[in-house]
C-alpha cells in the first residue's frame, strides 16, 4: 500500500469522526450521521480528483473509504455522549485531519507533475473543503472561516513547506512529513496559544 493511499485512508477516518461529531451536535439521526461523516471524509478529496481529472475519483475506485467513514459515524453515534466536550474534541480532531489531508492533496498533485501553484491549491482544497461542507450543511460557523484563526493559512504554509523541501532534494516521505508537521503546528498553535492573522477592521470614511 502506497504512502498516498495511507494518507487518504487516515484523512477519511479522522474527517469522518469530525463529521459525526458535528452531526451529534446537530442531533441528527443515524442516516444523518452517515451522510455528514461521508461528506466530510471525501468532500475535499473528491473535488481534488475532479479538478485534477484523475482517471477515477479515489472513493469510487475503492469503496472501502465509504465503509470506513460509515463505521466512524456509527462509533460516534453510540459514544459521543461520553465526551466531556464534543466541540473541543471536534476542533482537535479536525486539526489532525487537516494535517493529514493537506499532504494527501500535495502528494497527489506532485505525483501528477503539477506546477507549484496547483500543488498549493490542491493541498488547500483537500484539507479545507470537506470541513467547510460539513459546517455549512450543519449550519455551524465554518472552522476555516473563524475570525483570524490559522486554518487555510496553515494548509497553505504546509503545502509551501512541501514544495521547499522538494526543491531542496528531500525524498517523498520527508516532503510530506514536513507538510504535515508545519500544518499541524500552525493549526494547533492557533487553538492552544491563540495565534491569529490580522483581521480587517473598518474605519470611518474620510470627509
Amino acid at each position: 500500500m502506497s504512502l498516498l493511499v495511507l494518507l487518504d485512508y487516515a484523512s477519511v477516518l479522522v474527517f469522518a469522526l469530525t463529521g459525526a461529531l458535528v452531526a451529534s451536535r446537530a442531533q441528527l439521526d443515524i442516516v444523518g450521521f452517515f451522510f455528514i461523516a461521508c461528506l466530510t471524509a471525501v468532500g475535499g478529496g473528491t473535488l481534488r480528483d475532479v479538478l485534477l481529472n484523475r482517471d477515477t475519483v479515489f472513493w469510487v475506485a475503492e469503496p472501502t473509504y465509504i465503509a470506513i467513514a460509515c463505521t466512524a459515524a456509527l462509533v460516534v453515534f453510540f459514544t459521543a455522549h461520553l465526551l466531556e466536550s464534543r466541540y473541543r474534541a471536534l476542533i482537535w480532531l479536525d486539526s489532525l485531519a487537516l494535517a493529514v489531508a493537506v499532504p494527501a492533496g500535495v502528494g497527489v498533485a506532485m505525483g501528477m507533475d503539477q506546477p507549484a501553484a496547483i500543488v498549493l491549491i490542491m493541498g488547500m482544497v483537500t484539507g479545507c473543503l470537506g470541513g467547510l461542507m460539513r459546517d455549512v450543511v450543519c449550519n455551524e460557523v465554518p472552522l476555516v472561516l473563524k475570525q483570524g484563526e490559522l486554518y487555510a493559512s496553515a494548509a497553505f504554509a504546509g503545502a509551501g513547506a512541501a514544495l521547499i523541501a522538494r526543491e531542496l532534494g528531500a525524498g517523498t516521505l520527508t516532503v510530506l512529513a514536513a507538510c504535515a508537521l508545519l500544518t499541524w503546528v500552525l493549526r494547533a498553535g492557533s487553538l492552544a496559544f491563540g495565534w491569529r492573522l490580522p483581521v480587517y477592521k473598518s474605519r470611518p470614511p474620510r470627509v
